[in-house]
């Protein structure tokens, strides 16, 4: 049987039907494939939660122990950027779910605390403006279309408009924020009065993540105060971990500090063990694909003192052994570790109830450790700290130039000297060598 002959009409729309369906099928999967591209998370800064201690202990929290019907408003900078962000909030040590009424993210002005009007984000929480963290638990935020850069500042702010009890936080941001009174996410400029608090403690906000378009890669870097930036100038980013950021962000790699103020290897003190929250911390941050341990000052240091006066100080062998621990897990999860010796530490403290902190044995067990660190072969790589730092007529003291007056922690100018010291292709054999900024 013949068949009728198509009308060259009929034809015509067949032929606009199926192009119009090829582009939008064209269409949809270059949507779908950029969703594919742009789905890929990395840590790019964080705040490692602390549980708040009581009022006994020797430095004070720099909170108010109830927020409620308050707005805090913190400021982190970014080691990598990305066109989306992610807000990690944690009530690790909270016996409470904590209530988080509106949440913001937005750039900063030039003015304290203030925000950029056509930058300012609404954050969601499965779709929902207000959420709960549960207690002992984390919350990850929805992602928000923020195209940040790296290095860049951003600005969170949250509302607590319930009493919220404050039993998890990072005590020592080195970075000013502020608690003020009722709901003021979304004030450009924040009315501060009688009741307002500016303080450096980061309470709830633990971490940053951003989508990048190709697989990001963080170095994470777990320590103490002198990790976490304790004498580093306030509001200047200079962390020995934030230059380091500085010389990585070029080959697309983000730095997160994992540092603690009061930090140890085996024991808990201002924070729990580094082996209790290396998962959290170090393991479970996404894109991590090599760390940094710069730990053992406080365990070595903190027994006899007026942080742990009948503690014992822990053997080379029980130091060891954590370490090795620690170097067991990461490589099981396919990670570089790179171990740092032990900076100098004489005449620590001085003039402080901690003027203790330094003795003769206890540098004795801090050269033996180094002398493991350095030898053993049990780090991937090695960040030879105490060469880096130490005054070479008395190695046992920092270098004037890079001491912050205090005889422990370095300087800003002494974390530059710590951050250059690391050896980029050491603790990421893929970047090329000539490229080491």
């Amino acid at each position: 049987m013949a068949v009728p002959p198509v009308s060259p009409r009929l034809a015509k729309a067949g032929s606009l039907l199926c192009t119009l369906a090829l582009g939008l099928l064209a269409g949809e999967t270059a949507r779908a494939g950029e969703a594919v591209r742009s789905t890929h998370w990395v840590a790019t800064w964080q705040a490692s939660p602390q549980p708040v201690w009581g009022e006994g202990f020797l430095f004070p929290t720099h909170l108010p122990p109830v927020l409620s019907d308050q707005t805090v408003r913190q400021v982190a900078r970014l080691s990598l950027g990305g066109e989306r962000v992610r807000l990690l909030f944690s009530n690790a040590y909270g016996r409470q779910p904590v209530t988080l009424g509106p949440v913001t993210l937005a750039l900063p002005t030039a003015t304290a605390g203030g925000i950029a009007a056509d930058s300012l984000k609404a954050v969601t929480f499965s779709g929902q403006p207000t959420s709960v963290i549960p207690a002992g638990g984390e919350l990850l935020s929805d992602p928000v279309a923020l195209p940040v850069a790296a290095l860049a500042q951003v600005v969170v702010s949250f509302y607590l408009p319930l009493p919220t009890p404050m039993t998890t936080f990072h005590w020592d941001g080195r970075q000013s924020g502020w608690i003020v009174p009722g709901d003021q996410t979304r004030a450009l400029r924040l009315a501060i009065g009688g009741q307002s608090l500016e303080t450096t403690a980061r309470p709830l906000l633990a971490g940053i993540q951003v989508a990048t378009v190709t697989p990001g890669r963080s170095v994470v870097v777990i320590g103490d105060s002198i990790t976490d930036g304790a004498t580093a100038s306030l509001d200047r980013d200079q962390r020995w971990p934030d230059v380091l950021a500085e010389r990585l962000a070029p080959q697309g790699v983000a730095v997160v500090n994992a540092g603690i103020s009061g930090a140890r290897l085996l024991s808990d003190g201002m924070g729990v063990k580094a082996l209790d929250r290396l998962d959290r911390d170090v393991l479970a941050q996404p894109g991590v694909a090599s760390v940094i341990v710069l730990l053992g000052i406080n365990d070595i240091a903190w027994p006899g003192t007026a942080f742990a006066r009948t503690a014992s100080r822990p053997t080379l062998e029980e130091l060891i052994a954590g370490y090795r621990q620690l170097i067991q897990r990461a490589h099981a999860r396919g990670l570089r570790v790179m171990g740092a010796t032990l900076t100098p530490f004489a005449g620590a403290l001085p003039d402080t109830p901690l003027a203790d902190y330094y003795q003769p044995a206890k540098e004795e067990l801090r050269q033996r450790l180094n002398a493991w660190i350095r030898t053993a072969g049990a780090f991937d790589a090695l960040l030879d700290a105490d060469a880096a730092l130490r005054d070479p007529r008395q190695p046992t003291r920092l270098a004037p130039n890079y001491d912050s007056g205090d005889h422990l922690h370095p300087g800003d100018a002494g974390s530059r000297a710590l951050a250059a010291a690391v050896d980029l292709v050491a603790l990421l054999p893929e970047v090329e060598s000539g490229q080491q900024p």
